[in-house]
């Protein structure tokens, strides 16, 4: 009797149904082993009204920390910290090997050295369009348009077929930096025969074509030239091509560029080293800034997404110690606000305004393009790769619904759309969900990794509504009070709406709690810590509406 053919299976671990925090994985075996290559591994950012204290979100890796040993290799498309900014916390438990092209590996390396206590983590280098074997998957680096130096899909060749993970690409004939999506190697492969096509979905409700780096630097040149006073721009430190744009807009403007930023002179240094930056002129430090003639000075900033501790957001509340805007000057967002950083962005423009700065933006000039395909460009790769499947992934419900209804108007065989945790089987024979793995987030708190069900996220988003209580009491071991009972309260208004202290208020009930009970609860420390806990948060949601966390400790003399 003949073996039965390996099956080649999919599953996102992140960044289907939202947009960041991308880990997919394949596998490739029967049900009992599978050999797996995973794709990327991301984060995304914490939302402090949400989230608060919480700076990064990472995917739940225990599927993979369980099948360790048939984890064959990691393999990023690129270097945006969605899809490789989790590696140095996570990579210690998976210990597994890393595959990148130069620039990839080059920026990570750069990264493990800014960062206290990163482990050795070592790096394959592939070069672009280059193949490499990992277990019984062949990975092929395709080159693709994106708003990063060499961001690749990857090609997977495998005994059941070819999947094609497109990655964040889009097509831009004139890409400024870097080589144009190949579109001669994707048909090369659609004539070969494409099983599936995992592809980026974070524009598919945009109709048209995203236009090209090569526009943005001829809007940012013009208005760079038009400028009177000092000039700043502000920009993703990872886009390299805008960063050049932005070096030759200031050179033909008889204009120095100074760096503002560690992300963006790490990224500059980077991009110098790999030969990116290779005849533009050199940056100038932060500290000639204030001895440059105004009209003769542009100033590189990070903070584009409204960081508050990033150079701009300094620079609009004037407190950056170097950098400083006066009425004239002129500062260009040459971004797009991620959803959910509006009101930080904002913020920084309306401080700016108040200073006098003139502000450009996306609304008021193509500054900025983004780095994923529209409608037409998915169209494009479609019918380039003429998968026999299509998974839209790298995108929120909507962006995924729109992917899949376009894919099956441009007749692709089949489409399906899935979550993260799903395991897809994609072949031989008709793919489909097979079943479930263990999926879900990690938070990055401080230095700490915790599970999404943290308590202390729990707690510290309750008593960030509500604020807290502290109750002191001393008793003795036959229940009588050794002292007055100590109560703190935070978060918690002075006065309720008749203007009696909240702090007596809440002694009265703690007291006559106290009197209140039987001697025997009275000697029983939990019982009376329950009593008092129960009658300060009835008490403060009597005179406030809200009940906050309370902590009582009994302590028995």
């Amino acid at each position: 009797m003949m073996a039965k053919p390996d099956e080649l299976v999919f599953a996102p671990l992140g960044g289907v149904g939202e947009i960041g925090m991308n880990l997919s994985i394949y596998g490739l075996g029967n049900r009992q082993q599978r050999a797996w290559l995973a794709v990327d591994l991301g984060v995304s950012f914490g939302d402090e009204e949400h989230l608060p204290g919480i700076d990064l979100i990472m995917p739940d890796i225990s599927f993979l920390e369980k099948e360790r040993k048939n984890l064959m290799g990691l393999v990023l498309t690129h270097a945006h910290e969605d899809h490789f900014g989790a590696i140095i916390d996570l990579w210690p438990k998976l210990k597994c090997p890393i595959y990148a092209t130069q620039f990839s590996a080059a920026l990570f390396e750069a990264k493990c050295a800014a960062e206290r206590n990163a482990p050795k983590i070592p790096v394959t280098v592939v070069p672009s369009g280059g193949r490499v074997d990992i277990g019984p998957f062949n990975v092929e680096f395709i080159p693709v348009a994106h708003s990063i130096p060499e961001s690749h899909a990857l090609a997977i060749h495998t005994e059941a077929g070819i999947v094609l993970h497109t990655g964040d690409w889009k097509i831009d004939p004139t890409p400024i930096i870097g080589r144009p999506t190949d579109e001669k190697r994707l048909r090369e492969l659609g004539d070969e025969g494409v099983l599936a096509l995992i592809g980026d979905s974070t524009n598919a409700v945009r109709d048209g074509r995203s236009p090209s780096e090569a526009e943005v630097a001829r809007t940012i040149a013009g208005l760079v030239k038009a400028a009177k006073g000092r000039v700043a721009v502000t920009t993703f430190a990872s886009n390299v091509a805008r960063i050049k744009a932005v070096a030759d807009a200031a050179r033909a403007a008889d204009r120095e560029v100074v760096v503002v930023g560690r992300a963006m002179d790490r990224v500059s240094q980077v991009a110098r080293e790999t030969g990116y930056l290779d005849g533009v002129q050199n940056f100038r430090s932060i500290d000639v800034y204030g001895h440059l003639p105004q009209d003769k000075v542009l100033a590189l900033c990070t903070g584009s997404q409204g960081e508050a501790r990033a150079a701009l957001a300094r620079i609009a509340n004037d407190d950056h110690p170097e950098i400083t805007l006066n009425r004239g000057d002129c500062v260009i967002f040459s971004s797009r606000t991620i959803p959910g950083n509006e009101k930080a962005v904002g913020s920084i423009i309306n401080n700016l305004v108040l200073q006098g700065v003139e502000v450009i933006t996306d609304r008021d000039a193509l500054v900025h393009v983004s780095g994923h395909p529209r409608r037409d460009e998915l169209r494009d790769m479609i019918a380039w790769v003429r998968p026999q499947l299509l998974i839209p992934v790298h995108g929120e419900a909507l962006h995924l619904h729109e992917h899949a209804k376009l894919a099956r108007a441009a007749g692709v065989p089949r489409v399906l759309v899935c979550r993260n945790g799903d395991l897809v089987k994609l072949g031989p024979g008709d793919p489909g969900i097979v079943g479930e793995v263990p999926s879900g987030r990690l938070y990055k708190d401080g230095t700490i990794l915790e599970d999404s069900k943290s308590r202390a996220v729990v707690e510290r988003r309750r008593m960030a509504f509500s604020g807290c209580a502290f109750v002191a009491i001393a008793m003795t071991a036959q229940g009588e009070l050794v002292d007055e009972p100590e109560v703190d309260l935070v978060g918690v208004p002075e006065k309720n709406r008749a203007g009696e202290a909240f702090d007596d208020l809440v002694f009265e009930a703690v007291m006559s709690t106290i009197e209140g009970l039987p001697k025997a609860r009275r000697r029983d420390p939990d019982a009376l810590a329950e009593s008092v806990r129960r009658a300060v948060r009835a008490v403060i949601n009597e005179h406030w509406g809200k009940k906050p966390a309370c902590l009582v400790h009994v302590l028995t003399v």
